[in-house]
């Protein structure tokens, strides 16, 4: 239990397609004796798609945690003051999180989670999930890995036929980019032909 007693947030964002794999890693976090506190995004407790209902993931995160989501600004907020997080997990990073992110946004309580662990000093780590990484976002996925106490979960090009400009993280090495964050390092290589299936 590599990750025992660590005290780990997940954030999740609208991805819904990715969702699948997101859950399956909030399930090994917590194999590995994380003790994992969820946080919804607005999109993502209130949308329902082709993928699930909104209602339904917040709950199997609960059952999987053992804790109930944060879904509030306010909720999010308390993260900073009272230190209650070891590291912080975006996962899955929407583009449009992303962008707010690197502009100082915090309207969603995803984006106050990590402006209030930020504050601490402490790792935040993406794992990204987006149509245009290689289009409008690449400016912020530049500025957001230059900037301190910002990991990526390594990403590659999920379709780059179909979708010449979407990429997604490798989730796969998920937990070993957590323990490279917690030593204050980015997980190598960052960018590379992966496979996503």
């Amino acid at each position: 239990m590599i990750l025992r007693d660590m005290r780990i947030g997940v954030a999740v964002t609208g991805s819904f397609c990715t969702y699948a794999k997101a859950f399956k890693e909030i399930e090994r976090l917590a194999a590995e004796g994380a003790k994992v506190q969820t946080i919804f995004s607005n999109a993502s407790q209130t949308i329902d798609s082709r993928f699930g209902k909104a209602e339904d993931f917040m709950k199997r995160a609960q059952e999987i945690t053992g804790h109930e989501p944060m879904k509030t600004i306010e909720a999010a907020e308390v993260i900073g003051p009272t230190g209650c997080l070891d590291i912080l997990i975006i996962l899955p990073c929407t583009g449009n999180t992303m962008a707010k992110l690197a502009n100082g946004i915090t309207d969603t309580p995803v984006l106050m989670a990590a402006k209030a662990h930020l504050r601490n000093e402490k790792p935040v780590v993406i794992a990204l999930s987006t149509n245009d990484a290689l289009g409008m976002n690449l400016k912020n996925i530049g500025y957001l890995l230059n900037n301190k106490n910002i990991y990526f979960v390594p990403f590659g090009q999920d379709d780059p036929v179909k979708k010449p400009n979407s990429m997604i993280a490798d989730t796969k090495l998920l937990v070993p980019t957590i323990l490279k964050a917690m030593e204050g390092k980015q997980y190598q290589p960052i960018i590379g032909n992966r496979e996503f299936v």
